[in-house]
């Protein structure tokens, strides 16, 4: 009998844990051909998030939970879960339940067929906002023509995985995680379904602004050296306007002179040239950053314990 883990990062999600068991429990009782695994990974919560899972574990044999020593972010989280998962299959979904479980019987046939990375593309985003939406779109557009890998818009961590692309997302230890490129990096058999996200059942979401704009970052950072090499083409165009005007103003002030004059064109030049150069310091410290974090070779995520019932099967 194939073995099915589901994995669900959570942190503080005290409100919505009982309703997501709720309807994985039924997704697992009707699909009696499979074996199921339901893995919490409980990203440091500082709510009742931990006793609640500790109660289902009790409950249930099949669920378990790895519990990491602080807050390390879900792309960390999503690591532990592939560490730990013993499925021959994993899927991913958030624990908010704005992934709908009724897709995951669809991915499960795909995956009987022979594919891969059955991945849920969404045809409408909720109840995001207008905003958040647009910069989604042009987030997406940078990515698309500046990365050299295909990483799939509208597309987020909501997937089944074939146990080999567990194994091989395991192997890829980086501390400046972006799975979404990760996904698209490892390459396999991918099949694509459609769904709608759901609305949060409770609580907001842990998404800021600023931690999508560092998360955007990332990916580009991760999967894409273009800014440097825009950073250096922007620097040579400059350079040679520059050049060409030294002559110009040379070649004026022998033929006709030159008064002294001219100040507020300088300090235009001289802002403008000052704040590309700090745009392109900023872009190298970007990736210097990065290098520096990959050079200290810490471990991605610290698990304070793995909880599983004593009646769950070996």
């Amino acid at each position: 009998m194939k073995t099915i883990s589901l994995i669900i990062p959570s942190y503080n999600e005290e409100e919505s844990l009982s309703m997501l068991y709720a309807g994985v429990r039924e997704l697992m009782d009707t699909h009696t051909q499979y074996s199921w695994e339901l893995l919490f990974i409980n990203d440091g919560s500082n709510d009742n998030t931990a006793s609640i899972i500790d109660n289902l574990i009790e409950q249930d044999p099949r669920v378990a939970c790895v519990e990491l020593s602080r807050n390390f972010g879900k792309e960390a989280a999503l690591l532990a879960g592939y560490d730990y998962a013993t499925g021959d299959c994993a899927i991913t979904l958030d624990a908010d339940l704005q992934h709908p479980i009724s897709c995951i019987p669809e991915m499960l046939q795909y995956w009987e067929q022979g594919y891969d990375d059955v991945y849920a593309r969404r045809r409408s985003r909720g109840d995001s906002g207008w905003c958040r939406k647009i910069f989604t779109r042009l987030y997406y557009s940078l990515l698309k023509h500046t990365s050299h890998i295909d990483v799939l818009p509208d597309v987020g961590d909501f997937r089944l995985l074939d146990r080999k692309c567990i194994d091989t997302l395991k192997l890829l230890r980086e501390q400046c995680r972006y799975n979404k490129g990760l996904y698209a990096w490892i390459g396999f058999r991918k099949k694509e379904i459609l769904c709608d996200q759901q609305q949060r059942i409770a609580g907001k979401s842990k998404w800021s602004f600023l931690k999508l704009f560092n998360l955007a970052i990332e990916g580009v950072t991760s999967f894409s050296t273009a800014p440097l090499r825009i950073s250096s083409i922007l620097g040579f165009v400059i350079s040679m306007v520059a050049f060409i005007y030294m002559i110009v103003i040379i070649a004026k002030t022998l033929i006709w002179g030159e008064p002294v004059a001219g100040y507020p064109s300088l300090m235009c030049i001289i802002l403008f040239l000052g704040g590309i150069q700090l745009l392109s310091l900023g872009i190298i410290g970007e990736y210097l950053g990065r290098i520096f974090n990959e050079s200290k070779n810490r471990p991605t995520y610290i698990a304070r314990q793995y909880k599983r019932s004593d009646n769950a099967e070996k």
